[in-house]
């Protein structure tokens, strides 16, 4: 994925030689999106009625990935994103089973903005201290001869800010379902808006480092068409969802599914 070293020089990969396990399993741990995985999980899950069940899969995702990474990198130093993931979760957990009645209401409700929020936090935080946390898995792939070079550092800003953006895009989705709409179960409020600004980031997190790549080498690289392209695809879904979930706007669910076809095209034509 998208950390890796950028510029002719900076592709080299560290190898079992100088200590980095390699490996798809390795390669997998070694990618951000791994350490947001717990807080996407629970974020999308948590509710009314679900609150438990969504602390009991992010607090055991943690585990694992913790656990895992451990195996795979023996030695290696706890990042950022891992010890907020332990903490979190373990904490909402012991929250969660001392709660009373209402104190967990209250969490049913706004615990996913508050995941949402923290992540938020920790994003533009990191930022703010000169180490985005994208920072600390990049350079697990990457020689240690590239880490202050100006595109490397710039990469992981940039990517770390989008990953911000997301999870303050859907912490405000879902405050407005919760607070204007008072329907914590909106489709649009705690699904589409958050899964969208998710897959977004994503997106952007495979895209920009490649272009960051073909920058160095002079070459063109990939348009903006490539980045946008998932993103059309997936209004296709989106209005099929509308059309079974919320039939009062059916128009704009047929509008979404033909937009998406449409768009498809146009950006498959421009890539």
């Amino acid at each position: 994925m998208a950390l890796r070293a950028h510029g002719a020089h900076a592709g080299r990969v560290r190898t079992e030689a100088n200590g980095t396990a390699t490996g798809p399993v390795a390669r997998f741990l070694e990618n951000p999106v791994v350490g947001m995985a717990p807080w996407i999980v629970f974020s999308l899950l948590a509710g009314p009625g679900r609150f438990e069940i969504a602390v009991g899969i992010a607090l055991g995702l943690t585990v694992a990935l913790v656990v895992a990474g451990r195996v795979v990198h023996r030695g290696s130093s706890w990042k950022l994103l891992e010890l907020a993931d332990v903490v979190f979760f373990a904490a909402l957990a012991v929250i969660g089973a001392l709660a009373d009645d209402g104190t967990l209401r209250w969490l049913e409700t706004y615990a996913g903005e508050v995941a949402s929020l923290t992540l938020t936090a920790i994003a533009f935080g990191s930022m703010a201290f000169r180490m985005p946390f994208t920072l600390q898995y990049a350079r697990e792939r990457t020689d240690p001869s590239v880490w202050h070079s100006p595109a490397f550092l710039r990469t992981n800003y940039m990517i770390t800010g989008v990953w911000g953006l997301a999870f303050l895009v859907s912490a405000l989705a879902g405050g407005f379902g919760d607070l204007v709409l008072h329907e914590p179960d909106n489709i649009w409020t705690a699904w589409i808006v958050p899964v969208l600004a998710i897959v977004a980031a994503l997106r952007f997190t495979a895209w920009y480092p490649d272009v960051v790549r073909a920058r160095a080498r002079g070459e063109p690289g990939p348009g903006p068409a490539s980045l946008l392209l998932p993103l059309a695809g997936l209004l296709v879904p989106v209005g099929i969802a509308v059309l079974v979930f919320d039939g009062g706007v059916w128009w704009l669910g047929v509008a979404l599914i033909v937009a998406g076809v449409l768009l498809t095209k146009a950006l498959q034509a421009g890539t």
